[in-house]
């Protein structure tokens, strides 16, 4: 770990990271969410409805466990997440931490971008660290040079050793089949593990999150959003996210379809060129595994109207660690993964 876990003794809503929501200087550390706005009819309209459930979902989690925490990788679904968490608890503060598994090959902007967010609406971060499990030896580097796979331990450690029993993470099911036939509050076992055919019925939306000890739930309050009501909501919310989501010049390199980053972690082999061109990432994980797209999008409206056009799935076009296997992303979340 890179920060030290200091456990709340109480409920999160009264414990010690129930910070003043307020920053350094003593001003408000973030500006009121915005009142949903209602449709013509007189309910909501369809991005309040989702906003709605996910907000219903973090309530819940935050009531019925002990000690929850939410995954914060500084990527777009993450930070829709933490922005629905601030409106949750308004005018609170977030009662509960965050957690990055950091595979020492994250891209720095997003590095940046999250320890800016976490200091800024006062949050504290806790950072579980896959080079600190390769250099003692607890794990050892893929062939392939992806380190994705080799979150699962480390976020499995942080979460016993937290005292984590509710896991908040960002996965929809637009993104993947496992992801598709997961409930919005899933259980995991003792060893952290997801077995598929023990899944609790969600009937008029009401979530099961208790668990015996050594079990945990993770929670997705974005279960039920796509990636285009994901920019819809940022572009209407006007969220900030990290600078690479949107359109620059960077040099890059061709490899299986995909525009990877000139980097030292991503080296291009003998045959491929690099170049530049103008891109922007649909989603942020490894840089090892994560492929840029060619577009001209600067600006949350303009990637909203691109994706409304898109016909590829944003891990199906940028994402080589889901084209392993046809069951990759299962696989992983049987064992544990996000």
């Amino acid at each position: 770990m890179n920060t030290i876990l200091t456990a709340p003794t109480d409920h999160p809503l009264t414990g010690p990271d129930a910070l003043d929501p307020t920053g350094p200087d003593g001003s408000p550390a973030a500006h009121e969410p915005h009142a949903p706005v209602l449709a013509p009819d007189g309910g909501l309209d369809h991005l309040d409805a989702l906003e709605a459930e996910a907000i219903l979902v973090i309530r819940e989690i935050a009531a019925e466990c002990r000690r929850p925490v939410l995954l914060f990788s500084g990527g777009k679904d993450s930070v829709v997440m933490l922005h629905l968490a601030r409106k949750a608890f308004w005018p609170a503060p977030i009662p509960f931490p965050v957690l990055h598994v950091d595979t020492g090959h994250n891209f720095p902007e997003v590095l940046d971008y999250r320890d800016a967010t976490a200091q800024r609406f006062g949050v504290r971060l806790v950072v579980a660290s896959v080079q600190d499990y390769i250099d003692d030896g607890r794990l050892r580097e893929r062939s392939d040079g992806t380190r994705n796979p080799l979150q699962t331990i480390p976020l499995l450690d942080a979460i016993e050793e937290g005292g984590f029993d509710g896991v908040f993470g960002g996965g929809r099911r637009d993104e993947d089949k496992a992801r598709a036939k997961e409930r919005i509050v899933s259980l995991r076992d003792e060893f952290g593990q997801w077995d598929p055919r023990n899944q609790r019925p969600e009937l008029w939306s009401l979530f099961n999150p208790r668990h015996r000890p050594g079990e945990h739930v993770r929670a997705f309050p974005l279960s039920n959003w796509t990636e285009l009501e994901v920019w819809r909501y940022i572009d209407r919310e006007d969220i900030e996210l990290p600078s690479l989501y949107y359109a620059h010049e960077r040099e890059v390199f061709q490899r299986d379809g995909m525009w990877l980053a000139a980097s030292a972690v991503t080296a291009p082999r003998a045959g491929e060129e690099v170049v530049t061109r103008t891109v922007r990432y649909r989603t942020v994980g490894d840089m090892s595994c994560t492929g840029a797209v060619e577009s001209a999008a600067a600006s949350n409206h303009e990637i909203t109207l691109e994706v409304a056009a898109s016909t590829l799935t944003e891990r199906g076009a940028t994402r080589a660690d889901d084209r392993l296997s046809e069951a990759a992303m299962e696989d992983r979340k049987k064992e544990g993964y996000f």
